[in-house]
């Protein structure tokens, strides 16, 4: 069985594994120190994370504004045409009935308080007061409609389900949670191997390590390493970001593994021979230990675009609006904490060495690496597990939130703190629950972790 996760597939198909008494240092004996491209360590983010961050964040994940997420599973895969669904039992996703979603939410997508409704109907009006013509045709109003759709999607690198779309229904993520489904194979590696091998900048001539697709996959992964490492800083940081993703869902399939079903309940928990076939570093030719490094790069990248999207929270006129005011009030105090004590981490991401270099050629790049996460996020749509596809969507859209939101610093600065002018950066609800929920997945995972290295430690007894 495999991995309910957003698109789990097995790092190794079979491999049986020993209890030897330095199991915990095969794993984590390179996950340590300073990481690749960063100023901080492992140590660093360990103990912030599991301290300051992950309660505060649990916390708020588990409110009503976070937990209910709108989204389209039955959008069709726009890569290939042999697919199908899983009928595993474990990959199906409940949907909200229409009275278990807050009123407040179910009233408009982008609706943040009553307040901030009043006042841009308000602005509405200015505007059609101002305008030289009221009367637009038909045709006119499409294409303002179309452009502004064009601007809104020109700085996102993530696709977004329409909401307004019958098929598109709220999911309530505390009730579907990511965990092991069993979704196993070749179509769980063909999601992986389209990511890998078409979509994070590397030729077919070089051979990723380890892939079970390939006919040559008992390649020692020099080459790959050479490759990666003469890439430019920009590229060899997708690929790691995209690693990173890999290595958190895979994280989550083990900690929350089924470990015994009957008649009565189902025991869900750690499983330690399934994380070290994935994390090993002899299992995994030491490829696992790197995998976990890019965790912490994935970490530290979402972490900043958290500490700079916090003057756009701290607007008066922005709510997590769900109908419940008090509830409404404590959340956006709690959210706020949140983004104070991510802004106060010592050793933040540089991301202003990215895209630096020569204008138009950062320009170029910069759009190549847009495009191309939104690439990575359409696949999502080809996963067949309907809970992987879930958290697919979600995480995805996540990590490209942050991204839009790290390469948005000007908009960001330039918004204005008040309610009569639209700002220059916007996020849709959407946006917000992904960003927010896809660090509590990797804040889970390096959490996890921990765990992890302790129930190894106690294989040497």
């Amino acid at each position: 069985m495999e991995t309910c996760v957003l698109l789990l597939g097995l790092f190794l198909t079979s491999v049986h594994v020993t209890t030897a008494g330095s199991a915990a240092h095969r794993c984590f004996c390179q996950v340590t120190g300073t990481l690749d491209d960063c100023a901080c360590d492992v140590e660093t983010i360990d103990k912030f994370n599991n301290k300051d961050i992950f309660p505060k964040l649990q916390k708020l994940l588990s409110s009503d504004y976070f937990r209910f997420y709108k989204v389209n599973l039955n959008n069709g895969c726009p890569f290939w045409t042999d697919h199908s669904q899983c009928g595993l039992k474990y990959c199906a996703v409940k949907p909200c009935s229409p009275d278990e979603v807050p009123e407040g939410l179910k009233s408009s997508s982008y609706k943040y308080s009553e307040k901030a409704s009043h006042d841009t109907e308000e602005c509405e009006k200015a505007e059609k007061l101002g305008a030289v013509n009221g009367s637009l045709s038909d045709e006119t109003r499409q294409a303002l409609q179309e452009w502004k759709k064009y601007d809104d999607e020109s700085d996102r690198f993530c696709m977004l389900d329409d909401e307004d779309s019958p098929e598109s229904q709220y999911v309530d993520l505390l009730l579907n949670p990511e965990r092991f489904t069993g979704y196993i194979g070749a179509e769980a590696w063909r999601i992986w191997n389209s990511i890998y091998e078409e979509n994070c900048f590397k030729p077919y001539s070089v051979n990723r390590p380890l892939n079970p697709l390939a006919s040559n996959s008992g390649d020692d992964g020099q080459g790959f390493y050479r490759w990666l490492e003469g890439l430019c800083v920009e590229k060899r940081a997708f690929f790691r970001l995209i690693s990173g993703l890999h290595a958190s869902i895979n994280i989550h399939l083990s900690a929350r593994y089924l470990l015994d079903e009957n008649w009565f309940e189902m025991k869900w928990g750690h499983n330690v021979s399934e994380f070290q076939q994935r994390f090993d570093e002899d299992l995994t030719k030491g490829e696992g230990p790197k995998r976990l490094r890019n965790l912490y790069f994935l970490y530290l990248i979402e972490l900043r675009a958290l500490a700079k999207i916090l003057p756009y929270f701290e607007r008066s006129t922005f709510q997590l609006y769900t109908g419940q005011d008090t509830q409404d009030d404590q959340n956006k105090k709690l959210l706020l904490e949140l983004l104070h004590v991510a802004k106060s981490f010592p050793l933040h991401f540089d991301e202003t060495a990215l895209f630096a270099g020569n204008n138009k050629e950062a320009m170029k790049l910069k759009e190549d690496f847009k495009l191309t996460f939104k690439n990575i996020s359409r696949i999502m749509d080809c996963v067949e597990c309907f809970k992987c596809r879930l958290w697919g969507k979600l995480q995805t859209q996540g990590l490209g939130t942050a991204l839009k939101i790290l390469f948005s610093e000007r908009q960001i600065e330039a918004m204005p703190n008040t309610s009569n002018t639209n700002p220059s950066f916007q996020l849709s609800r959407q946006e917000i629950v992904s960003l927010f929920n896809a660090f509590g997945r990797i804040s889970t995972s390096v959490r996890e972790l921990k765990n992890f290295r302790s129930l190894l430690s106690k294989l040497k007894q």
